[in-house]
């Protein structure tokens, strides 16, 4: 632990690294006159974080449900009183 806080290593790392080449590159094509801001590593780097994280079963069933009516399907669960 004690040599990852003086040199990171891992995944995060390579896209961080791949970042700055890609940003490199990207701004050395840059048109200053369309964007006046230079690229950052980050406009490079993929974001997982951002991944959807499903629906609520509530949700889901009322999708089931609206696709069951559309497709003249019939709803055969016990009628509550």
């Amino acid at each position: 632990m004690e040599y990852y806080q003086l040199e990171p290593f891992g995944e995060e790392r390579a896209d961080l690294r791949t970042g700055i080449v890609a940003a490199t590159v990207a701004n050395t094509a840059r048109d200053p006159k369309k964007r006046r801001k230079p690229f950052g590593p980050d406009e490079f780097m993929p974001r997982f974080e951002s991944r959807q994280q499903g629906q609520p079963w509530e949700q889901q069933l009322q999708i089931v449900e609206m696709l069951n009516k559309a497709f003249g399907g019939q709803d055969l669960r016990p009628k509550e009183p």
